[in-house]
């Protein structure tokens, strides 16, 4: 059975960084950003969606062929919105990765 690590164990081990610790982190040690690409992805992706919805129900205010027109081209945009922030969203996260790698390879010289 294992066993619990003792108290001193304990003290050795390095600690994983609250979020508010890292964003308060004037010497920028630790990036933050690697960390929220999703919830960025999934925050633009519901603004996208709120602007969509917004556009359909002016729309059909306005009339019913404008609603429906609205709708088409709402629906068009958004598949265009998520291809977009998807792009976006991986490339910060190819940046970061390679400063990763990089910062290691400086580190292991």
């Amino acid at each position: 059975m294992a066993s619990a690590p003792s108290y001193v164990e304990q003290q050795a081990l390095p600690r994983e960084k609250s979020v508010i610790e890292n964003l308060l982190d004037f010497s920028f040690e630790r990036m933050m950003t690697p960390r929220m690409l999703k919830v960025l992805y999934g925050v633009h992706l519901l603004m996208g969606l709120v602007a969509a919805v917004w556009f359909v129900f002016s729309g059909f205010q306005t009339s019913t062929s404008n609603g429906v027109l609205a709708l088409i081209i709402s629906f068009a945009a958004m598949l265009l919105w998520i291809v977009y922030c998807r792009v976006v969203v991986e490339l910060l996260a190819v940046v970061f990765r390679a400063a990763i790698v990089i910062s290691n390879s400086q580190v292991n010289q």
